[in-house]
């Protein structure tokens, strides 16, 4: 308790612990709603075990708009109840509970009508800032004239753009969240596990009492204890239901959500911009130094582990965003693309065991057994109480509420503080002001851990690349204190390296090997399977790329 690293000592520690102890919730999946389900439990005073098959993040988790919003889209169905407490949650995020990693974003939203499309727009602007109630992170709305847009954003385009409204919402790397999340939760005392997966849940009597789980790095099988499980698959649910034998009491559909990365020249404008589409908006959304657009919402079935890009997703994207840019963007300026599944929830008429809101569901089919799918990212506390709540019906013991409005996650602690001290710390520590800024925005006051590793070894404060923020100090830290395992786990994740860069970061592979094989243990064969691992999603990846891209 209180150590929040995640690495393979501890890995091999919390190992132990699933072999020895009996939990009172056992959480499968990594995502945000599996690592939000675990911080719940543990901070209510529950005993925790969590458990992932691959690594945090590694499917949907990684993949969405990276925006915290309130959803605009929502308003037109009259879902206020919905927005109003997504906005709720994106205050908590931006003002205490992740300051670091929540930041901040301006949208545009061009007007083509000069009057009556400002009227109705603005109106829902301002229930949108309205909704958010007393506490106020972020600036409200602004209108603003043709002239002064034509400053702000070159690239849109004057013969049909009148004006805009600007608004605000917030931005994260989803991916990093996600896994000070479950670092937080490591931190209060869960036992954190990746690379392990549930094969059977075990029953006594008529309820599930625990879960025969496979460690995928050592083979060996622990069958674990535990009051509850709670399983977070997401776009896996189904599949876990059936492998389980549980008939749950609704659906997952899977949507296709694409988005493309485009160099910052591509597009001339000082901050995002959203325009609404024919099935729903579309977002240019400034992403460091290059533009992500999106998203695509398109019925998928195929392989949920490798969904893949076509060119009418990229396509779709480039014609959207071209109603209203000049000069036009092409797809010869794409440099690169990712996909994600969205689990869409369905109940079924049947069940009565489900709670449903509009985004998300919670089940319990059989005693010991909840499961949680569907809902946004930017809700995932919420989700996760209603989970844990759920839950407390098989834990024979008194469960506290819910805490977790009121905890900041890793990181949030002093960063406020921190903040305030660039300028000495670039001084004390002979590194750039922006080097210094990249690491708050990144670690928050977790800075002082990178700092050591540089004052350790001065070597650690050059880039990986000249073209990259990122330091060898945090590829180190990725393993020492954030569970990376491999190279795809540096480059993908605790990075973005993977679609910031080109080539996917391909040339950077070996390097990066070379600078956590110590750390990891590795032998020589180690690194070369490491290597070849990420040198084959590269090729897949690139393969994807090439057919959404071709002419």
């Amino acid at each position: 308790m209180f150590d929040s690293s995640l690495n393979p000592e501890q890995r091999k520690d919390d190992l132990a612990r699933l072999a020895k102890e009996e939990f009172d919730v056992l959480v499968i999946g990594g995502g945000i709603n599996g690592v939000g389900v675990a911080l719940d439990a543990v901070t209510r005073g529950l005993k925790v075990a969590l458990v992932e098959a691959g690594d945090f993040a590694s499917g949907t988790s990684s993949k969405s708009s990276k925006l915290i919003h309130g959803g605009l889209r929502y308003l037109e169905q009259y879902d206020f109840k919905l927005v109003r407490e997504a906005l709720h949650e994106r205050e908590l995020m931006v003002s205490t509970l992740a300051p670091h990693l929540v930041k901040p974003v301006a949208f545009l939203y061009p007007l083509q009508e000069k009057v009556k499309e400002r009227t109705y727009v603005g109106a829902g602007l301002a229930l949108y800032d309205a909704l958010r109630g007393f506490k106020r992170a972020l600036p409200g709305h602004k209108h603003l004239s043709q002239k002064t847009i034509s400053e702000i954003a070159p690239s849109l385009r004057t013969d049909v753009i009148t004006g805009a409204i600007r608004y605000f919402d917030a931005q994260v790397d989803d991916a990093r969240h996600t896994m000070m999340i479950a670092r937080t939760a490591k931190r209060h005392g869960a036992a954190i596990i990746t690379r392990a997966k549930v094969e059977s849940l075990t029953k006594k009597g008529k309820r599930i009492a625990g879960a025969v789980i496979k460690d995928l790095n050592s083979k060996k099988r622990i069958t674990v204890k535990t009051s509850t499980v709670i399983m977070c698959a997401g776009v896996w649910s189904d599949q876990l239901h059936k492998e389980f034998g549980i008939e749950p009491g609704y659906e997952v559909k899977m949507s296709k959500g694409v988005h493309i990365m485009l160099p910052g020249e591509a597009i001339k404008a000082d901050e995002g911009i959203i325009i609404k589409t024919a099935v729903s908006v579309l977002f240019i959304i400034p992403w460091k130094d290059q533009w992500m657009i999106g998203t695509t919402d398109t019925e998928y079935s195929d392989d949920p582990s490798e969904p893949l890009a076509d060119r009418s997703d990229v396509q779709y994207i480039i014609d959207q965003a071209n109603r209203i840019l000049s000069p036009r963007i092409s797809i010869d300026q794409v440099i690169g693309v990712f996909a994600g599944l969205r689990p869409l929830v369905a109940n079924k008429k049947e069940s009565d065991t489900t709670k449903l809101s509009r985004e998300h569901t919670v089940d319990r089919p059989i005693p010991g057994f909840v499961s949680l799918a569907g809902g946004k990212y930017t809700t995932y506390r919420v989700m996760a109480k209603d989970a844990v709540d759920m839950a407390t019906n098989d834990i024979a013991k008194l469960t506290n509420e819910s805490i977790t409005d009121k905890l900041p996650i890793i990181g949030a602690d002093g960063y406020w503080a921190l903040s305030q001290q660039v300028d000495s710390l670039a001084n004390q520590y002979n590194l750039k002001n922006e080097t210094v800024i990249h690491l708050l925005n990144r670690y928050g006051a977790d800075l002082s851990e990178l700092l050591a590793l540089i004052e350790e070894d001065r070597k650690l404060a050059s880039q990986i690349s000249k073209s990259l923020p990122y330091l060898k100090a945090e590829l180190v830290y990725a393993v020492v204190s954030e569970g990376a395992m491999s190279i795809a786990d540096v480059l993908e994740r605790r990075t973005r390296i993977w679609f910031e860069a080109k080539n996917f970061g391909l040339d950077l592979a070996r390097e990066v090997a070379d600078v956590i094989a110590p750390y990891l243990g590795w032998r020589a064969v180690d690194k070369k399977a490491s290597i070849q691992e990420y040198q084959q999603l590269v090729k897949s990846a690139e393969n994807s790329l090439k057919s959404a891209l071709k002419r």
